[in-house]
């Protein structure tokens, strides 16, 4: 698995305080993922949001950080990026390609935003692209639910864009 690498998009506490769809669950899962990357001593990245000045994921605001339930150790890698798609301006495919990464699993904030975003260009990048079930979520849109939001975004994601899997089957 030296060509895997765990993408964490967007966990930050502005999106986290507005109280996600399934977040508490989601949140442990994407704990207990990182905890088995770090085990593995695996790669990962992380990925922050910064929406500019005024905003509420203004850079060294509450809301910009990370939630500290998965707070970055010293030494991981943390991108910052300014649009939906992770790969925009950041760096990231060239890190991954020096890397060798041919395998992503995407998870994080916020399902129809910027993990969508990430994923299809994963996908269209030519990375395998591994999601993982429920470590992903998003909040009440305007004219869905965040419930819809997410089942309507992993079955459009799954066989097209990447592979759903059940968070044990990564664990093993």
């Amino acid at each position: 698995m030296t060509d895997t690498l765990l993408l964490i998009v967007d966990v930050q506490n502005a999106i986290a305080d507005k109280k996600p769809y399934l977040f508490e669950q989601v949140l442990a899962n994407i704990k207990t993922l990182l905890e088995h990357f770090r085990e593995m001593k695996l790669p990962l990245i992380f990925i922050q949001h910064d929406d500019g000045i005024g905003s509420e994921l203004e850079v060294n605001t509450h809301g910009w950080q990370i939630v500290k339930d998965i707070t970055p150790l010293s030494g991981e890698r943390v991108i910052a990026k300014r649009f939906n798609s992770a790969f925009r301006e950041t760096g990231l495919e060239k890190e991954l390609r020096d890397k060798g990464i041919k395998k992503l699993f995407i998870v994080g904030l916020q399902t129809e935003l910027c993990i969508d975003t990430t994923i299809r260009v994963a996908f269209e990048k030519g990375f395998e692209v591994i999601i993982p079930e429920l470590t992903n979520t998003t909040v009440d849109g305007k004219y869905l639910k965040a419930k819809e939001i997410y089942e309507h975004h992993h079955h459009l994601f799954n066989n097209r864009f990447g592979k759903i899997v059940k968070l044990q089957e990564v664990l093993n």
